[in-house]
């Protein structure tokens, strides 16, 4: 809590007198069992309060060395951050240590542990009930209380919002408090859609009055921590866990108390487009409450108890689109943690059970488009279906299928192969020992085997292009031609032997190991393909 002004130290204590949840408050917690001991190291009153509780069932977690690795001082083996390096940086950078620590800083609590080293206050309460606001560098991030925010010229908006930038203007957005005006201008200089808050922050200005509940210009109070959200591509997996991957980043950046990861809040969704999207259930490892967007706050006067501004999809060498990543590198603690997080949030069991059969599964993820089709997909399931360690599913991931239900069919999968393209960010979710089988990356190389090193999962992609062939020389839309619009016919045997290259790595994984051990010598299984 080392720098978090008095303002949300108060809203600490108050969550955290003994009783005021009742004996069902550790249930309300809903974290991730592995996430526990973190959470109770960083939140002190917390521990103390389980520690004297008869009821709470996290005891065996207590004084437990554990940090995520953006705490002051965590390091070594207590930190759940334990990036590894084993290749060839590839000049980026000179030492070993200087690698791993690059790393960390673009990819892993280190960067969350950054921002919070940036953590500036733009505008002083002078006394008690006065607003605050604090913001990182360049107002990637901000927080604040008692803010004001103006709606009303919303009523006369004839197009609607979405990636604008001129939402507010200038005195639309305040508090009662000293506003440091040059330390604002000078962060107000990445002004894009989804690089920071600059577009909205640039107008902010001190109010005469106090903001309070019952102020004579709040026409709508909220009392609940709210999240403003601008967002990406809500119908791209890729593009729209950025949002949600930033909003986890966000929540440890906040605060290390527990209520950090609390349901009970309000997130509204900064533009007045309604909100849909087939992997939507991510929200609600978030929050428990209604959606909002600008529609529900157009026309009013609203002023805010507790706000954020999470961190945005597009900043610039953000987390995780376009961001440069030094070579060699893999296993961030921060996507691991958010991986389980989100999984355990959704109710979607972990791949530690019905693995008693000890074969391989492999989820083959077929495309129903016009471009970048396998236009041998059946024969290649049929040669896997020839292995007798292998259990083979051809999934397709449509809007018509759950999103929970794609979250258990990653958690099926050792082996997931697929095409270039959005689908591939299901890797964030796969058990640990996991491959990605990008079948043909299409000459985008590092989008998805980045994605993949962060994760922590082992990646493969087609390494001979002469055993492929294309059906055409591609089409791309604004002319000329492109392999990413064209199909693919894939040698039989190469796809083969890469398929069995990551089956050897599943089975020598360790925690592949711990769930299989050797087994009774038996008659062979029955090849098995199913559909999804």
């Amino acid at each position: 809590m080392q720098g978090v002004p008095w303002v949300w130290v108060c809203v600490a204590v108050v969550v955290l007198v003994p009783g005021l949840l009742g004996d069902d408050r550790w249930l309300h917690l809903n974290l991730h069992p592995e996430h526990l001991p973190y959470v109770l190291a960083n939140d002190p009153h917390l521990a103390e309060e389980c520690r004297a509780s008869d009821t709470c069932p996290f005891k065996k977690h207590l004084d437990r060395p554990a940090c995520w690795g953006h705490e002051k001082g965590c390091g070594g083996g207590r930190s759940y951050s334990q990036p590894s390096c084993p290749g060839d940086a590839r000049g980026w950078v000179k030492t070993k240590e200087e690698q791993v620590t690059t790393f960390f800083k673009q990819a892993d609590f280190g960067y969350v542990k950054e921002q919070r080293e940036q953590l500036k206050v733009y505008c002083q309460p002078q006394q008690q009930g006065d607003s605050w606001l604090e913001c990182s560098n360049h107002l990637r991030f901000c927080r604040g209380r008692n803010i004001y925010m103006d709606f009303r010229p919303l009523l006369h908006r004839q197009e609607p919002v979405h990636y604008h930038m001129d939402v507010l203007d200038y005195g639309q957005v305040g508090g009662h408090c000293s506003l440091d005006q040059q330390l604002l201008k000078t962060n107000t200089d990445q002004i894009s859609p989804l690089q920071s808050w600059g577009p909205e922050l640039r107008h902010f200005v001190e109010l005469g009055k106090q903001v309070h509940r019952g102020a004579p210009m709040c026409d709508l109070w909220i009392e609940a921590p709210t999240y403003l959200m601008k967002i990406d591509a809500t119908v791209n997996m890729y593009h729209h866990f950025c949002d949600f991957l930033n909003l986890y980043a966000s929540q440890h950046l906040n605060t290390t108390h527990h209520s950090a990861f609390s349901r009970d809040n309000k997130i509204i969704i900064w533009e007045t487009l309604p909100y849909w999207s087939n992997f939507g259930a991510a929200f609600d490892a978030f929050t428990k409450n209604q959606l909002w967007n600008l529609n529900d706050v157009t026309g009013k006067r609203v002023c805010f108890k507790n706000v954020v501004f999470p961190l945005l999809p597009r900043m610039i060498f953000g987390l995780y689109y376009n961001t440069p990543i030094v070579w060699g590198c893999e296993g961030s603690g921060l996507f691991h943690a958010f991986s389980h997080h989100l999984l355990h949030r959704l109710g979607v069991a972990t791949a530690e059970f019905g693995r008693e059969d000890g074969r391989v599964h492999i989820t083959l993820l077929s495309r129903d488009t016009k471009y970048r089709r396998v236009l041998n997909e059946r024969q290649l399931i049929h040669a896997l279906e020839r292995n007798e360690n292998y259990v083979v599913r051809r999934a397709e991931y449509t809007h018509k299928m759950d999103f929970r239900h794609q979250l258990l069919q990653d958690q099926w999968s050792d082996i997931f192969i697929g095409m270039h393209g959005a689908g591939l960010t299901h890797l964030l979710f796969l058990p640990d020992w996991a491959v990605v089988f990008e079948l043909y990356n299409c000459g985008d190389a590092n989008c998805y085997q980045d994605l993949a090193r962060i994760r922590g999962v082992k990646y493969l992609t087609w390494r001979d292009p002469s055993k492929l062939t294309p059906e055409d020389e591609g089409h791309h839309p604004e002319g000329g031609a492109h392999q990413k619009f064209t199909n693919y016919h894939f040698d039989e045997d190469e796809f083969l032997a890469l398929v069995g290259e990551a089956a050897e790595h599943v089975r020598s994984h360790i925690s592949w190991l711990r769930l299989h051990p050797p087994p009774h010598p038996k008659g062979p299984p029955t090849p098995s393909h199913q559909e999804l």
